[in-house]
């Protein structure tokens, strides 16, 4: 019961905010565009600023973990790679949408809420974002080109500007400016006190509340259906199936407690939104996306509480 508990007071205040922001939408307090521009203001300035507080104030050496965040970049592949041979099964105009919403998670946001919600700071999300969410980034774009629709059936041709754009957009990332400054001014061993701390402070406080009730604002329960049979198999993987295979590899490597929660949220946390805009920006249907997105979203407040359980149970967190 303690470890049900455990799990339940680090997953249940997540989703009820995320639940608040629904209501506002239902209440007329925010609409879409709202939602969006919320959505799009948390990634732009209070999470880079909340990751840069954690990563300033910390010994760079006792806070970089290599071997972490190569596993983290290498549990990545192996999750790509499986995810590729799956998509294989379905049609192959739907193989690009399946791929990137079967191993893309949002990482940045829910990452650290749980995190943060369970240890009080964002603990080693910045560095399981290091090792995965660039390239989950330059994956997306290569599969969205190579999978991208036809109305010949013909195979389309890696779109090499749209690569070059999203590495760009992979070293202009607010959230990796973030933690690259965090690290720099931990190195230089600035201070970070009086008044520029207060800033930061009240900057970074409001990333995980508001970012949490723009996502629920912006979840659309209409627009979960078509394409049930891929969705609902990228929805297996993202929350358990991936979980399955390298939780068990993580605890024989040793990783325990933050380091756990960290490669936790990132194999089994719900679906990132962006996987929907990029896929309906590059000339999909979004139709497998938006379902993914939804289906996942809902259903990870009872598969992440289902694993802290069982991590908390087997003396893993």
């Amino acid at each position: 019961m303690e470890n049900l508990i455990f799990a339940l007071n680090a997953t249940v205040p997540v989703f009820l905010l995320m639940v608040l922001g629904g209501l506002f939408r239902k209440l007329k307090w925010i609409d879409e565009s709202f939602a969006s521009k919320m959505n799009k203001f948390v990634f732009l300035v209070p999470l880079p600023v909340l990751v840069f507080k954690d990563l300033a104030v910390v010994d760079l050496q006792e806070a970089w973990n290599t071997k972490f965040v190569l596993f983290c970049f290498a549990v990545t592949v192996l999750s790509i790679l499986l995810t590729v041979l799956i998509a294989l099964l379905f049609d192959r105009n739907i193989r690009g949408e399946f791929i990137q919403s079967s191993y893309r998670s949002s990482a940045a946001l829910l990452g650290i809420a749980f995190i943060v919600n369970i240890y009080g700071d964002s603990g080693f999300a910045p560095l399981m974002i290091i090792g995965s969410v660039p390239l989950y980034n330059i994956i997306a774009v290569i599969v969205l080109s190579l999978f991208k629709p036809t109305e010949d059936g013909s195979k389309p041709k890696l779109d090499r500007k749209l690569v070059k754009k999203t590495l760009i957009g992979i070293v202009t990332n607010p959230i990796l400016i973030g933690i690259a400054a965090g690290l720099l001014w931990s190195a230089l061993k600035l201070p970070v006190t009086g008044i520029f701390k207060k800033t930061v402070d009240n900057l970074s406080a409001v990333a995980t509340p508001m970012g949490l009730m723009a996502m629920g604002a912006m979840f659309d329960a209409k627009k979960a259906s078509g394409q049930l049979k891929p969705a609902i198999t990228a929805t297996f993987l993202k929350l358990f199936g991936f979980c399955l295979v390298f939780l068990p590899l993580a605890a024989l490597m040793g990783f325990r407690n933050q380091e756990m929660v960290a490669i936790l949220v990132m194999l089994g946390s719900a679906t990132t939104v962006s996987s929907f805009v990029m896929a309906r920006s590059m000339g999909h249907e979004g139709v497998v996306s938006s379902t993914v997105v939804m289906l996942t979203t809902v259903l990870a407040a009872f598969s992440l509480t289902l694993w802290l359980f069982l991590l908390r149970t087997f003396g893993l967190i």
